[in-house]
């Protein structure tokens, strides 16, 4: 697993994971992204990357 995304806010985690649940990309939630924070890093297999940053990709335009 590689880190993959670092959601500015929990709202923007749900977000993502919905987008890559949807897209059938499993995931994970690594540590907090600095202390006070209160999302997580988001992991996925390097193999997935192309596939979920063309799903963020889509909803950021």
């Amino acid at each position: 697993m590689i880190r993959f995304y670092d959601p500015i806010d929990k709202a923007d985690q749900r977000h993502a994971e919905q987008l890559l649940r949807a897209g059938g990309i499993e995931y994970f939630l690594g540590d907090a992204i600095e202390p006070g924070f209160e999302g997580s890093q988001i992991l996925i297999a390097e193999e997935d990357v192309v596939e979920a940053e063309r799903l963020l990709r889509r909803t950021r335009h």
